[in-house]
């Protein structure tokens, strides 16, 4: 049996996110039925991690595990012979056997994208959040210094899934606002998030330009878990999977 370690891409924009699910199509479901075509096989793949509907992936990784000998370089080829446009194959390698795509991973990087031009792009409508206001990436970039460190983020998780939690504490190892001409990137990186974690930190950021939330708001946020002093979950069609550290 060997085991398996694909990196791919994808546009999340018609998928229902990456975890397999009964009545919707997802990522999970595309690639496992590709790779059963390719090798003649079921095989699992096991994701790194479980993103949202409409979320993107820059740097995705899964394991499997297989009995074919097909060599990893004509097995990449193969899988992007038959996925669709918006899932591309972007390298595979034999790993041990006790490497896990999930369990494995040391930290996370995700990007929000916010494209702040004064009239939305119809071609990247599903790739940023178009917020077409003035929008102090200088400012933000101070305030999002609060979030680096280990604290609990509960108040930047989703309510249902913290019920199924051990803890909610996590590590943020950086987080920056960055401008490139009318897109504005929050790029973040931790050991772990939360579910809706990222976009609910940056919905905070978003509330702090607009002066709705302050960095005070922030501090009581991660001290007392109230979610009600911290900003809004915004829409995921700006949020990528940029990469994952092993």
């Amino acid at each position: 049996m060997r085991n398996l370690k694909i990196t791919i891409s994808y546009n999340g924009t018609a998928y229902h996110g990456w975890q397999r699910q009964p009545n919707n199509i997802t990522v999970q479901e595309v690639v496992e039925s590709a790779l059963h075509r390719v090798l003649g096989e079921p095989a699992a793949a096991n994701g790194c991690s479980r993103t949202d509907a409409g979320v993107h992936a820059r740097q995705f990784v899964f394991t499997t595990n297989i009995n074919n000998p097909v060599p990893c370089p004509g097995l990449a080829k193969a899988l992007n012979g038959l996925l669709p446009r918006d899932i591309a194959v972007l390298g595979c390698e034999e790993v041990p056997p006790d490497f896990h795509a999930r369990f494995s991973a040391k930290g996370k990087e995700y990007v929000y994208v916010v494209d702040t031009s004064p009239t939305r792009n119809v071609f990247s409508a599903d790739l940023a959040l178009h917020y077409p206001h003035p929008l102090d990436e200088n400012r933000l970039n101070s305030t999002a210094e609060l979030f680096v460190g280990k604290h609990d983020f509960a108040a930047f998780c989703k309510a249902e899934a913290k019920e199924h939690l051990a803890t909610t504490v996590r590590t943020v190892r950086s987080f920056t606002v960055t401008r490139e001409n009318n897109m504005v990137l929050f790029t973040v990186s931790g050991d772990g998030f939360l579910h809706n974690m990222v976009r609910i930190m940056v919905g905070t950021l978003i509330y702090v330009n607009e002066n709705k939330r302050t960095e005070d708001d922030i501090l009581r946020s991660l001290s007392t878990g109230e979610r009600s002093s911290a900003g809004v979950t915004i829409p995921p069609h700006g949020l990528y999977l940029n990469k994952v550290f092993y």
